[in-house]
């Protein structure tokens, strides 16, 4: 059963109607119908009713449904049967078939597009480009077959007026690799004839529709279809542009040349212009009226004027001693000539077109043994049984061939069903149908069918056979005055024909004139379509077959050949005459459904059982409904589980079991099973969703305790590698030259970005350690001052002196004046008896700026405790002292220049400019100066706090003292 489906929207398949009446089979047809389920089944058979609408079935996402799945698991489906034809091609290497019928209008136009459609979706997943570039030719082809073979009827916008089967060759890989396109009797009396309200073939109108100014300037023509005798009863299209654009792309992408495009296009304008030309006779002979025309044909189709005019006016005869002589037409048979040969130049064209599409596609050099079997599926969209009040011979063809694939139909079917009865070992019983074996008889039958007759009276004259069972005329019947005299007959099953143009159809003649012609002309493609026009007129002594014969014989091979193959059928239903997307008429509908045979069809299918499946297919879909099957049975065979399952049930007398297979006899037992496991289905979802997320729950916990594991381990690995590498790089440096300073550090792993940091501080710590350890003590307080000023002044002003010996007490150090220094050094000497400072920081020479902006000569002294401000020139004089602990800071510029402020308390700012001293004129004292206030301030500020720490440790000893003695 399909899936998906409630039963709201009927039964999916008729096969499980409760009872097999016309009445359940069209209330079931009509409820599908106005629910939107346009398909249903009969078993494998596909029932199609045309929606008369776009609907939204035949996307991606719909084709990737229906791939690779069975009939029974999805709704019914035009991709269903394609796909199970294209796997019983692939898997069994089978060829297949499937047959679309229905009669005009039903949709089996579109019905052939989606299946190309599909089969081209599903192959060459490769997308290999020799295999892509077949099926963009098979795919255009249908454009422009409908193009040239499809026109507007009363009873369809797109009718199909010939019969298209076509083989897709597949390799064995499933890949299509060509084809073959057959054509069956294109409805040339179109091109001259229509009925009221409907056109032309398509080609026509898209040519005058779509083609350009200067094409159709070009081939004399007009836009206007109304202009031509041909195409004025139909109107044109909307899309008739669009499709013309639509047509000549395809034509290129099958691989027309320009030049055969254009030579297409010409032949149709001959046409055109043809059907324009008309006679005028007097009382002796009949003359062309106005010969332009006649001209612009020969010109379009490279033929000789004057030879163009003779062809249409006269006809050339052998006599029986083998003299040729002209005979001159009259008036009418002029007209009867022209438009045989507007016919055959149209018929010819459409033949020329499927040959030419077919050296295209067909499959070239292709070796079994190198490539595997080459297998085929067929696609048959032939003409639908047609019924008017008045029916010719075309219709008397098409619904001959009806009835011959109606027959072919029922032959399969029956024998398909008979044989799987008796493979299963199940009785067969018989089944009641209509054999249409006698209408075929009656058409094909030597002698005595009704081709055979009319190929009869093409031939002589004189009394016809017409003694049928199932045939009957006015003459026969004189009370049935739904016929008139000589002018009707009566297939006593469906239809009444008309004798009218019968013989003439059947004869098809055209005068060897034209055929000649055609064939000298200097248009290659032409010469291509006639070459029987090679021969002579004393030369041509055989009477061909007739239009009927011919079109017999191509329905016997076609039989045949479907015959041979495997053959899943697409039957199509017309729901009314108005093309409405709503309306569904009862009477028109359980009128196809009868000469479609589709209730034989069911009972055939039925034949006692509604549903037959393998076991292992019942098992899988019908297990978890019985609690001996579910999950998995233990029994000897899936045979023993189903009738366990049907057992339990109580449907063991509604069965039979055959050796592959379960047969239901009544839908009841079926819509039973189907109950208890819709009940059954969410359950099991529900228990499978909480067994599946517990099992993906616990593969996330498996899967993160194994990263958390893998990451810890790799985490310790690279923690270890690192210690590795810093031993490593590092074993050595206690004997290096400059203690590994210039060694490069490893790169370390986040985990130990700050672990790395204090490691690397720590080594330039002890780096520092090993440095001034090697340093002399009188070289200290040189090497504090100067590491005070780098942390001051790096960055901030770019010579500080650092490259040089710091002598710190310049004053005391005059090379150049030694009474100078000796001065100083008294001077000193006094100042640290009476201020009981320790230790000179800094002093030179310097040059002092007031506030109003006026310089002096001075000596600065800075000491531990004070600042002097001394006049050199009287002994060193103190001018002024300043404690240094008024001072908060200092400035220097980030330049060269020697410019110091002192920054105090009392907002009495010093400015200096310190000498660099007349040895090193470049100089820089600034530096020495800030480095040795600096280390200075720091040093106090330590001392200052370890003092305050001993101080606190003293008095909490003593508080501890006091509290034991009180104890």
């Amino acid at each position: 059963m399909a899936e998906l489906e409630g039963l709201e929207f009927g039964k999916s398949d008729f096969v499980l109607l409760d009872e097999v009446t016309m009445e359940q089979f069209m209330e079931n047809l009509k409820l599908r119908f106005e629910k939107g389920r346009i398909y249903t089944y009969i078993g494998e058979v596909v029932v199609s009713v045309n929606p008369y609408r776009q609907m939204d079935i035949y996307g991606n996402d719909t084709i990737a449904a229906y791939r690779g799945r069975e009939l029974y698991e999805n709704p019914p489906h035009l991709y269903a049967v394609s796909d199970a034809a294209y796997k019983a091609m692939k898997r069994r290497a089978k060829d297949t078939c499937i047959v679309i019928s229905g009669e005009s209008g039903a949709g089996k136009t579109e019905a052939s597009k989606y299946i190309m459609q599909y089969i081209a979706a599903i192959t060459n997943p490769s997308q290999r480009a020799e295999v892509e570039s077949v099926k963009n030719v098979l795919l255009k082809s249908n454009c422009v077959l409908e193009a040239f073979g499809n026109a507007k009827t009363n009873r369809n916008d797109n009718s199909s007026r010939f019969g298209k089967y076509m083989d897709i060759n597949f390799n064995f890989n499933g890949d299509p690799t060509g084809g073959h396109i057959n054509n069956y009797l294109l409805e040339k009396s179109r091109v001259v004839q229509q009925q009221e309200g409907e056109r032309n073939f398509h080609s026509f109108y898209q040519l005058l529709r779509g083609g350009s100014d200067d094409m159709l300037r070009s081939f004399h023509l007009q836009s206007d279809p109304a202009v031509y005798a041909y195409t004025k009863e139909g109107a044109t299209s909307n899309n008739d542009r669009s499709s013309h654009r639509a047509v000549m792309s395809a034509l290129e992408v099958i691989g027309f040349s320009k030049e055969e495009i254009n030579s297409v296009c010409q032949i149709l304008a001959s046409i055109l212009l043809l059907g324009n030309v008309q006679f005028e006779s007097d009382s002796e002979s009949v003359q062309i009226r106005g010969l332009e025309a006649v001209g612009h044909i020969a010109e379009l189709t490279a033929t000789d004027p004057e030879g163009l005019g003779k062809s249409l006016l006269f006809r050339t005869v052998a006599t029986g001693g083998g003299d040729v002589i002209e005979k001159g037409h009259t008036e009418q048979q002029a007209c009867f000539g022209r438009d045989a040969f507007a016919k055959a130049l149209y018929d010819r064209l459409f033949g020329w077109i499927v040959g030419r599409i077919n050296s295209v596609i067909e499959v070239k050099d292709y070796n079994p043994v190198l490539h595997g079997k080459n297998t085929v599926i067929g696609v048959l969209d032939i003409y639908g049984f047609e019924i008017f009040e008045n029916n010719s011979f075309e219709q008397f063809c098409i619904n001959y061939c009806n009835e011959k694939l109606q027959q072919l139909f029922i032959e399969v079917i029956l024998r398909q069903e008979q044989g799987e009865y008796q493979r299963e070992g199940i009785t067969w019983r018989h089944i009641d149908y209509f054999n249409n074996q006698i209408i075929v008889d009656l058409v094909e039958q030597p002698h005595k069918g009704i081709i055979s007759i009319l190929d009869e009276a093409c031939l002589t004259v004189g009394k016809i056979t017409d003694t049928h069972p199932h045939y009957t005329s006015r003459k026969l019947s004189p009370t049935d005055k739904t016929m008139d005299f000589q002018k009707h007959f009566l297939d006593r099953t469906f239809t009444l024909f008309g004798f009218f143009g019968f013989l003439d159809k059947n004869k098809d003649l055209l005068f060897q004139d034209f055929k000649r012609l055609m064939y000298n002309s200097s248009n290659p493609v032409l010469r291509e379509m006639w070459p029987d026009g090679q021969l002579s007129i004393t030369e041509v002594t055989k009477r061909p077959l007739t239009a009927a014969t011919l079109f017999k014989n191509s329905i016997v091979a076609l039989v045949d050949k479907l015959a041979c193959k495997e053959p899943y059928y697409v039957r199509c239903i017309k729901p009314n005459e108005m093309k409405s997307a709503v309306l569904f008429d009862d009477a028109r509908c359980q009128h196809q459904v009868a000469y479609l045979g589709l209730l034989e069809n069911v009972m055939v299918r039925r034949a006692g059982f509604a549903y037959r499946q393998p076991y292992a297919r019942v098992l899988q879909r019908y297990k978890m409904t019985c609690e001996y099957t579910w999950p998995n049975h233990l029994m000897a065979s899936d045979r023993q589980a189903v009738e366990a399952i049907v057992n339990h049930y109580g449907f063991q007398d509604d069965v039979a079991y055959g050796h592959t297979k379960l047969f239901v006899r009544t839908p009841r037992s079926l819509f039973a099973l189907e109950q208890e496991r819709a009940a059954v289905i969410p359950i099991l979802v529900l228990f499978l969703q909480k067994v599946w997320r517990g099992a993906l729950a616990r593969m996330r916990c498996r899967r993160m305790r194994a990263i958390y594991a893998i990451m810890g381990c790799y985490k310790r690995y690279k923690v270890k590698a690192h210690f590795w590498e810093v031993v490593r790089r590092f074993a050595n440096v206690r004997t290096m030259a400059d203690y590994g300073k210039s060694v490069e550090w490893p790169t370390p792993p986040a985990t130990l970005l700050q672990f790395h940091s204090n490691t690397v501080m720590l080594h330039r710590r002890w780096w520092a350690r090993q440095i001034v350890k090697n340093i002399p003590p009188s070289d200290m307080l040189e090497v504090r001052a100067k590491v005070a000023a780098q942390s001051t002044l790096s960055g901030e002003r770019k010579d500080w002196g650092f490259g040089r010996a710091w002598e710190r007490d310049y004053l005391a150090n005059v090379r150049d004046s030694p009474q100078t220094s000796s001065g100083f050094i008294r001077a000193s000497k006094e100042l640290r008896n009476k201020n009981e400072y320790s230790q000179v920081l800094f002093s030179c020479f310097c040059r002092k700026v007031n506030r109003f902006n006026k310089s002096t000569d001075r000596g600065l002294l800075v000491t531990d405790k004070y600042v002097y401000k001394l006049e050199p020139r009287k002994q060193y004089k103190v001018l002024k002292r300043l404690p240094l602990d008024a001072f908060t800071g200092l400035s220097v510029t980030s330049g060269a220049d020697q410019m110091v402020a002192l920054h105090t308390s009392s907002e009495d700012d010093v400015l200096l400019c310190l000498q660099r001293g007349e040895l090193c004129p470049n100089q820089d004292r600034v530096g020495e100066l800030v480095g040795a206030l600096v280390d200075h301030f720091t040093r106090s500020v330590l001392q200052r706090m370890v003092n305050l720490l001993t101080r606190g440790f003293v008095f909490l000893f003593a508080l501890l003292g006091l509290w034991v003695s009180h104890e």
